[in-house]
């Protein structure tokens, strides 16, 4: 009998194909500040932004599932940068073009236009057939769109997304934004689970800004979510990238980001002139089990316990980071901002420049390599 049941794990597991695989992509902050607005402005008074993807668009087009932290309204004219973003309707076009699925939208900056901007923020995106997660019109919304599904190549993905808060701007109703409270947070895991999707990703904006160490609340908070059947835990608001980790849990393992931190800003400051790219493949797994205990034995882990997760799930085959650095007109030369991964040539940009990624590459790679936990810089 155990011959049998090893040779069919054998035989389904020599079958798998790219077709039981799927791979991720998260990225930290979208922002757009005025500087990053008036570099876009066209002679003819529009807004060109596809120069700022250029260099990584074919890494975010080749996810099969590619999400991102839209941290900026389009709440239309004025348009404006920190500390009340509202950015060009443009941009939403060329997050789009470059790969995009999906758009988280609960963060701080989601109510910088009031009401009138979370739900025209919320119109632009809907134009534009991209799923989004974190704010909605009203509670009826909410319940039809939430927890957002995302069904490919067989597999189902749950994706929640909250926020710590929104800069003390409440939001109107009936608008609602999804705010970290573990209350509202176990019914909507529990919601997610009654569908048995593969896993479940909790997208959270949390921490503090600056800071290069996740704090004793996110650590907590990430156990938490990880005990209630959170699979995977992605985070971002510090402007900074924070140490990643894979944890196993029996017969699967959980990848948890601290902070991504910025994708693409007008930010100069130490550390937060770049962010990362981070991915996740997983592949269905064989023959599903109960998953065990937690046994993790980090300083701010739990104590192992039993919880049930009883839906099907897909392990992880690889996951990993891309350094990537935003070079701003001043220091390029170029007209616009342009993200530049680790791996793409550099050597046409001036010495300024060259200096200000170096920097960047070298202290992040060496700060991420002390700190991770199983987690590895991607090869190109």
């Amino acid at each position: 009998m155990k011959a049998l049941i090893s040779l069919i794990f054998l035989l389904y597991s020599v079958t798998l194909s790219s077709q039981e695989r799927i791979t991720l992509l998260f990225v930290g902050d979208l922002m757009q500040h005025r500087a990053q607005i008036d570099a876009a402005r066209t002679s003819d008074g529009k807004y060109d932004y596809s120069p700022c993807f250029s260099l990584i668009k074919e890494e975010i087009s080749r996810a099969d599932i590619a999400i991102g932290n839209l941290e900026v309204t389009l709440g239309g004219k004025p348009y404006q940068g920190y500390p009340t973003f509202s950015a060009p309707d443009e941009y939403l076009q060329a997050i789009k073009d470059a790969g995009f699925d999906v758009l988280l939208t609960a963060n701080n900056h989601c109510l910088d236009r009031g009401k009138a901007g979370l739900e025209r923020t919320i119109t632009q995106i809907e134009s534009f057939s991209i799923p989004y997660a974190g704010t909605y019109r009203n509670a009826i919304e909410r319940k039809q769109l939430y927890p957002l599904f995302i069904r490919k190549k067989g597999f189902c993905i749950a994706i929640l997304n909250y926020t710590y808060g929104t800069n003390g701007i409440k939001a109107s109703a009936p608008n609602i934004v999804n705010y970290i409270d573990k209350k509202t947070i176990l019914k909507d895991i529990h919601s997610a689970q009654a569908v048995r999707p593969d896993a479940i990703i909790a997208c959270m904006h949390w921490g503090e800004e600056y800071q290069s160490l996740p704090n004793r609340e996110q650590c907590e908070l990430a156990d938490w979510l990880l005990k209630q059947g959170v699979t995977h835990i992605i985070g971002s608001h510090p402007h900074v990238t924070q140490p990643m980790e894979l944890r196993t849990n029996g017969n699967q393992q959980h990848a948890i980001v601290y902070s991504l931190g910025n994708f693409i800003s007008n930010m100069s400051a130490a550390n937060t002139d770049g962010g990362l790219i981070f991915t996740l493949q997983l592949e269905k797994y064989p023959l599903p089990k109960p998953i065990r205990p937690l046994q993790n034995h980090s300083s701010h882990s739990p104590s192992p316990e039993s919880f049930a997760s009883s839906f099907p799930f897909a392990r992880v085959v690889r996951c990993g980071y891309t350094l990537v650095w935003t070079g701003r007109p001043t220091l390029t030369g170029e007209k616009n901002y342009i993200l530049y991964p680790s791996y793409s040539p550099h050597s046409h940009l001036p010495q300024s420049a060259r200096n200000r990624l170096n920097i960047f590459i070298k202290n992040t790679r060496k700060f991420l390599v002390q700190h991770n936990t199983e987690i590895y810089e991607n090869n190109k």
